[in-house]
């Protein structure tokens, strides 16, 4: 995406390169006939090449946005018509105002014969036709080019809005399902242990630290989700018994790159809320791994059919979140698969994040 104070030098340039150009054809031309150019002819050049930058300018910036991009296609044609008519017309008053043809005539035949004259040489017209028809293009095409991209950048603006207020309120959404979650287990504990229940008080305050504070820009650092996550885990250990089996394993190596915050956690919250007993043996396998810029989490848990107690009834909510974050944050980036094996009653989550 180019800046607009790049974009306006860059116009201004293309400007300068076309005017460039224009002036070449119109003034290095004279330089190379074998005569002494009449200053009338010079005059001549500069006033045609005055009416052709009125007439790129004029199309620029009043036809081609006022009358062509309103589609009204007709009265735009008819306009430049005349336009080109007018242009044509002046340079044919011009000649006869400077006398050009006859002051043409004596320079190419000076010290010969007088020669019978035939009228005026159309072809110059012609030229002149097809000079303004040229220019005139050129102006139509970079104001539509010029549009396009400047509607183009609003529709990316307004869309990056849209798409920072949607994440902004389904990651408003994410938070208080963590903390309600999260609050209904150190309740749980007040019943079991005091000593550990304020453990898990201040375990939870510097996981909320990091919610509230550490995750208000787009995106942090992955080395930071993993530690969060790790806090999580360790707090919800405090209330499990020996039944059930935690298996937590991150990559040895890891290199730190930009992640979406909280963007792992629904799925290892949803395997803690589902995928834990008090009495049924159980297990919650949580696996990290990394290749290159490729982010790989599993999540396999057992399905407890038992109704679990929750502050919060509506279930499901953040994993909902989640996938549409995903679609928002990383479109065609990542694949999210899950499967629930009745046979070997697990639960099984696939992430696959493409952050390079």
């Amino acid at each position: 995406m180019i800046p607009k104070s790049k974009s306006k030098i860059i116009t201004f340039i293309i400007h300068i390169l076309i005017w460039g150009v224009f002036g070449l054809i119109y003034f290095f031309q004279l330089l190379n006939w074998n005569i002494t150019v009449p200053y009338q002819l010079w005059i001549k050049q500069s006033i045609i090449l005055g009416l052709l930058v009125v007439a790129f300018y004029v199309n620029s910036f009043v036809l081609v946005p006022k009358i062509l991009l309103k589609n009204k296609t007709s009265i735009y044609f008819l306009i430049i018509t005349g336009v080109v008519a007018i242009v044509v017309l002046l340079n044919i008053y011009v000649d006869e105002w400077l006398h050009i043809h006859r002051l043409m005539d004596i320079a190419f035949h000076k010290g010969g014969p007088p020669r019978k004259s035939h009228g005026r040489d159309h072809n110059w017209d012609f030229l002149m036709l097809a000079n303004v028809a040229l220019v005139l293009g050129i102006s139509t095409s970079i104001t539509a080019i010029q549009k396009w991209q400047k509607d183009k950048q609003l529709h990316q603006d307004m869309e990056q809005e849209r798409v920072s207020s949607e994440l902004s309120f389904l990651k408003a959404q994410i938070n208080p399902h963590f903390f309600f979650n999260t609050l209904n287990n150190i309740y749980a504990l007040t019943h079991i242990n005091a000593e550990v229940s304020r453990k898990a008080i201040h375990q939870l305050s510097r996981m909320m630290r990091y919610v509230l504070y550490d995750t208000q820009n787009s995106t942090t650092l992955l080395s930071q989700e993993i530690a969060f996550i790790k806090d999580y885990i360790d707090l919800m250990k405090l209330r499990l018994t020996d039944v059930v089996k935690i298996d937590f394993s991150t990559p040895a190596a890891l290199k730190d790159m930009g992640i979406a915050p909280m963007i792992f956690l629904p799925f290892i919250e949803n395997a803690f809320k589902h995928g834990v007993s008090a009495t049924q043996p159980s297990y919650i396998s949580i696996i990290v791994n990394q290749k290159d810029g490729i982010i790989e989490l599993n999540v396999v848990n057992t399905i407890i059919k038992e109704q679990n107690n929750n502050l919060e009834e509506g279930s499901g909510i953040g994993l909902n979140n989640t996938r549409r974050r995903l679609d928002l944050l990383y479109p065609g980036k990542h694949t999210l698969l899950i499967n629930e094996s009745t046979t070997e009653n697990a639960y099984l989550v696939n992430l696959t994040l493409n952050l390079a």
